[in-house]
């Protein structure tokens, strides 16, 4: 679908990346991976066509569509949040012209079993299928799912856009890109915004409704539930492989071993060949091998181990002094805005040297508690701060924060004091900003960079409580451990808001959920905490909690145990969903045999209006009861799991 051919991009002297040759195929799904600055964000603004490279082309066909969602945008505008997202739907002019030139296309093709004419058909039904989605009344459904999907409720639909933060307002973008269905998705670091179970929302859109996808994400989880295709950029080159995240690491890991080990068997066999050539080469007895071994060498091709970027920030926090056993109290804590309670009648107690996790769907308390112990808002109750404690927090949006029009070393240089300001440039060396790089404006760092920048101050000064709000947003994948490893060793307490579940595996021994007005303590780590839900998911356990909260006639008894009367309706209700379940599947089976059908008979070169239009339908049709089967399972695997 497209093609990239020796692309090229330098900045003054410095090469960014070189020879970039590589092509996005129809319905594939890539992870776009490197460190910080290697040139993941400028590799998909040129194919989005928003910058230029220094040389190469990028070539896309004419009647491709590309959606490109970059890491930070300025949107403004007037509207509700429906409004916004249905100006999407308003294309079906443009769609039509593009159905008519390729039907006008086909109409002159002479050969039907060709690549070009199976394509033409293909974009026809997509074409078909889009104008219908867009005239028909089920765009506003596709509406609301899209954004529920993506976190929002349905009284957000018709508040306006101006009110929602930064964050909201990069989940209509991405709605809105997510509803256009174009050919080629261009999706840079879209989980920066998004809770646990948006995530896994859109990890399903991607995987089932989604045409070629070409994602930048520091998020190992994500990739590997997304991607099967992962093209790293290291060291100004790319590396191509037909595997997932994970297993790109292991083959890479594999490839760079065996490539050492060849590599050091031919240096031996150079040297001991130079060394006979070398101390025979007077001798006339030895003239024939010694002949034969300088020709053995020449015809030797040499071995290159591939190039690896193995720079590494040094992270570690400086000792925290001492403080009190409990640096934060909690206790009945409320907080509300006018009629809004964000959460009410909180009791939490955090020991020294704990490390906990926050967690829940945005919108619901954690950034709001954060504010709260940072004293930044006021608040109901009783909320302690320990004795002797020092905060250090690192803020959600920090980077952002950053003066863009000063160099790395002002940024450092402006609020370091005392001894720290002769150490500058040791400390920006550890974090990669050494030499050439001190100098840069903050404005052209990476988003990653950035964050790192912004870390540093946290260094700058001794804390005993770190409070980290999305501490991972931006960063590699070998930072994000580097910065993991730091907080483990860290010697005093940690709150961490994250919605990184391999983060936080291993890293916290205690978390506090968010939700619905209320935070719920849970011992032990991330995954102990889904797994004691009996759960996997986040959704899930709201789907639990609301079941849990309506009112229920005749409650089980003090034993836990069910009546005969609500086992009956228990059964009967799974039966129901399960028959839902097979009826909506012969549903699909039987619109995709139609489907096949017709798509048969285009094949034999038989293409109409009315057929085309059919076909239309049917794929409308398919696409709605997919919906109908989603919908059934989930509410079968809720009912199954309170059985």
């Amino acid at each position: 679908m497209i093609t990239i051919s020796g692309l090229k991009v330098e900045f003054g002297s410095n090469l960014l990346f070189g020879d970039v040759s590589f092509s996005i195929g129809d319905k594939e799904r890539i992870a776009l991976t490197g460190r910080n600055g290697a040139g993941k964000s400028t590799l998909l603004k040129i194919i989005a066509g928003l910058q230029k490279p220094t040389s190469g082309v990028v070539a896309i066909p004419t009647d491709a569509t590309v959606g490109y969602l970059p890491q930070q945008m300025n949107v403004t505008d007037n509207r509700t949040v429906m409004e916004e997202v249905k100006t999407v739907f308003g294309e079906v002019d443009r769609l039509r012209s593009r159905l008519d030139e390729v039907n006008a296309r086909l109409a002159e093709a002479t050969d039907s079993e060709s690549d070009e004419y199976a394509r033409l058909v293909d974009q026809m039904t997509a074409l078909n299928e889009a104008i219908l989605l867009k005239e028909s009344n089920n765009y506003i459904a596709e509406i609301e799912k899209t954004l529920i999907g993506l976190g929002f409720v349905r009284s957000d639909f018709e508040r306006m856009t101006s009110e929602f933060s930064g964050g909201w307002r990069m989940r209509i973008e991405l709605a809105k890109l997510l509803l256009r269905r174009p050919d080629v998705l261009l999706l840079d670091e879209p989980t920066n915004h998004l809770d646990i179970e948006s995530i896994q929302w859109l990890e399903t859109f991607l995987r089932q409704k989604a045409k070629a996808v070409v994602l930048v994400s520091h998020d190992r989880a994500f990739l590997d539930n997304v991607t099967q295709r992962t093209i790293e950029i290291s060291c100004g080159k790319i590396y191509d492989y037909a595997v997932n995240y994970s297993k790109f690491v292991e083959l890479r890991r594999e490839r760079v071993e065996q490539q050492l080990r060849a590599y050091r068997n031919q240096q031996k066999q150079i040297e001991e060949t130079e060394d006979f050539i070398e101390r025979f080469r007077y001798k006339a007895t030895k003239a024939v091998q010694v002949q034969s071994r300088i020709k053995q060498l020449a015809k030797i091709e040499r071995i290159e181990v591939d190039e690896v970027d193995n720079r590494q920030i040094n992270l570690r926090f400086p000792p925290a002094p001492r403080s009190g056993d409990y640096p934060v109290i909690a206790e009945s804590l409320s907080k509300s805005y006018g009629d809004h309670l964000v959460f009410g009648g909180v009791d939490f107690t955090i020991k020294r040297g704990e490390k906990v996790a926050f967690v829940g769907k945005n919108g619901e308390g954690k950034s709001t508690m954060v504010k709260c112990i940072m004293g930044e808002i006021p608040y109901d109750g009783e909320l302690k701060i320990g004795h002797g404690v020092k905060i250090g927090y690192f803020a959600q949006n920090q980077a952002s924060l950053l003066d863009g029009e000063i160099t790395v070393f002002d940024t450092i240089d402006r609020v370091a004091v005392g001894d720290i300001r002769t150490r500058i440039n040791d400390i920006l060396g550890a974090f990669m900003f050494g030499g050439e790089s001190s100098e840069k404006k903050v404005k052209v760092l990476s988003g990653g960079e950035k964050t790192r920048l912004a870390m540093i101050r946290l260094l700058l000064e001794p804390v005993n409580l770190l409070i980290l709000d999305e501490p991972t947003n931006h960063l590699d994948m070998r930072t994000k451990d580097v910065l993991k490893q730091a907080i483990k060793e860290f010697t005093g307490t940690a709150i961490i808001v994250s919605h990184d579940r391999e983060f936080l595996d291993g890293l916290v021994e205690k978390v506090y959920e968010f939700g619905g007005g209320k935070v719920r303590e849970h011992l032990g780590g991330i995954y102990d905490f889904l797994q004691a839900k009996n759960m996997t998911t986040l959704k899930q356990i709201e789907a639990s909690e609301t079941k849990q909260t309506e009112p229920v006639a005749d409650a089980p008894s003090s034993e836990g145990k069910l009546s005969y009367q609500e086992k009956k309706e228990r059964e009967r209700a799974v039966r129901k969903a399960k028959k839902e379940v097979a009826d909506a599947e012969n549903t699909i089976a039987e619109l995709e045999q139609k489907i096949a059908d017709i798509e048969a008979r285009f094949a034999t070169g038989e293409v109409s209006d009315e057929l085309c239009q059919e076909h239309a339908a049917l794929s409308s049709a398919h696409e709605k009861a997919m919906h109908d089967w989603e919908a059934a399972s989930e509410n079968l695997e809720i009912l199954e799991n309170q059985k």
